[in-house]
């Protein structure tokens, strides 16, 4: 995951196929619980999923200001270029 493009494509597989939300659904300005309907548990889980797919650890302070597809991309970029 060299750019935002993969970052968002990888991020977007896994709200498809783990969180059943339409594809259509996920653009950046997507807010994560309101749009795309994540609940706490759910983000829990992308953290999980997010760190496997990276291989680094991700603080939960660092996640608590994600609140669209776009912060998650900036995030993960910010990680995986850190």
């Amino acid at each position: 995951m060299d750019n935002r493009e993969q970052i968002l494509a990888k991020l977007t597989t896994i709200l498809v196929d783990d969180f059943e939300i339409d594809a259509d659904a996920i653009s950046l300005e997507a807010n994560l619980y309101q749009d795309l309907d994540l609940d706490s548990i759910d983000a829990v889980d992308l953290v999980i999923k997010l760190q496997q797919l990276t291989g680094k650890k991700i603080k939960p302070e660092e996640f608590k200001s994600v609140r669209t597809v776009a912060d998650v991309v900036n995030a993960i970029e910010a990680l995986v270029q850190g």
